[in-house]
């Protein structure tokens, strides 16, 4: 996928009553003449090529490729009371990352600032057992540093295979899951080094997706019981725009399934001149939205925070010269790479709530309610950290 010139796709979401797939497969073609394939199916490549729309069954979701007209007869038919809810627009997503800076002028000789301003070094915990799922620009599969662990993967972006041509992807699977003593030196880097990886690539090689590779991606990760879903991606949104009805509906879904959503809050803040809304589908009240601090524990120049009532920041994590797993050589850093963002904030969070999950078997709402209350309390407003500095247990 090349970068996108709009912010949606011209294609569709359709949110389908909770356990009505099949009815709502019909109502698709019986409203709009749509066929739409289900993921519950075992459909061939013929028969996915041939049709007008994919229905993620677990999530109850249709992504469709509809004429206005069809997409008018289906906003018609979701104000009825049959099994189509909501009908929205596809957007655009991209990786919220920004280049990287200066090296940091603190010890980072055995762990990184970031592992070690959430408690990670710490903790007791150390993920085992517990799932991770990272849906981004995919994982670079030959990385010395995860020589002998097993990353589960799967491609969501057609054409292209899970390898991470990017960078970005790699990157926050390190910090979320990467080793604690890097086998090809430098500092340990990742908070949950003995969770088990999930790579989903849901953006392309040059960092741009769809919502509905994201909404299979999650689907993915509920199907495979992973515990926390980091998602370091997103729009820009104007204040006052709603949040998307189908993710969040989506999360609310996964989290009664066991699966805690975190995405990032957006980079698109230039403060202290403009501070912007959270992003989506980091704005949606049940997805945990992450905003980002540097190693002074003030708030990311980039961050985005909570602007009005719809959307905020939930926790804040470390987001500037980040280092973590690169795709290839870079500079005097190996295979390695400081960059910044709230898509490095977002997998401090994801890897903390897995050693959450792992030491007080948490899951869902429980995971989400335990690691809010693992928030350090800093001296900042609260619309820019919500709950404060994410910590580990």
């Amino acid at each position: 996928m090349t970068e996108p010139t709009g912010a949606t796709t011209g294609r569709y979401l359709v949110l389908l009553a909770d356990g009505s797939g099949a009815a709502g497969a019909r109502e698709l073609h019986r409203v709009a003449g749509l066929t739409a394939t289900s993921t519950a199916d075992s459909a061939t490549s013929e028969e996915l090529a041939a049709a007008d729309g994919l229905i993620l069954h677990d999530l109850g979701v249709a992504v469709v490729d509809a004429e206005p007209e069809q997409a008018r007869r289906l906003s018609l038919a979701a104000e009825g009371a049959g099994p189509i809810s909501v009908v929205e627009p596809e957007r655009v997503v991209q990786a919220y990352s920004t280049t990287a800076e200066e090296a940091l002028a603190v010890d980072e000789t055995v762990h990184t600032w970031g592992l070690q301003a959430v408690g990670a070094t710490l903790s007791a915990a150390t993920g085992a057992g517990v799932r991770i799922a990272v849906l981004d620009t995919g994982f670079t599969t030959d990385h010395p540093d995860f020589a002998g662990r097993t990353v589960f993967t799967n491609s969501f972006i057609t054409g292209e295979t899970v390898d991470d041509a990017h960078g970005h992807g790699t990157h926050c699977i390190g910090t979320a899951a990467g080793p604690r003593k890097a086998p090809s030196g430098g500092p340990g880097y990742g908070v949950a080094h003995q969770a088990d990886i999930y790579a989903g690539k849901v953006l392309s090689n040059a960092g741009f997706g769809s919502d509905g590779g994201i909404l299979a991606g999650i689907a993915w990760a509920v199907a495979n019981d992973c515990a926390v879903v980091s998602m370091s991606l997103g729009a820009p949104v104007e204040p006052g725009t709603p949040a998307s009805p189908v993710f969040e509906e989506v999360a609310r879904r996964a989290l009664g399934r066991g699966t805690l959503i975190v995405a990032a809050a957006g980079n698109e803040s230039r403060r202290p001149n403009s501070v912007r809304p959270v992003g989506h589908p980091a704005n949606c009240p049940s997805i945990l939205a992450v905003g980002a601090v540097d190693v002074n524990r003030a708030i990311a120049f980039f961050s985005c925070g909570t602007k009005d009532t719809i959307g905020q920041v939930d926790l804040v994590a470390p987001g500037v010269d980040v280092y973590s797993s690169w795709n290839k050589d870079w500079e005097q850093l190996g295979r390695h790479r400081r960059i910044q963002g709230t898509s490095m904030a977002t997998p401090h969070v994801a890897g903390v709530a897995a050693l959450v999950a792992e030491k007080h078997q948490a899951r869902g709402w429980e995971l989400w309610a335990r690691l809010a209350q693992t928030g350090r309390r800093l001296e900042l407003p609260s619309v820019d950290v919500g709950g404060g500095l994410v910590q580990a247990p």
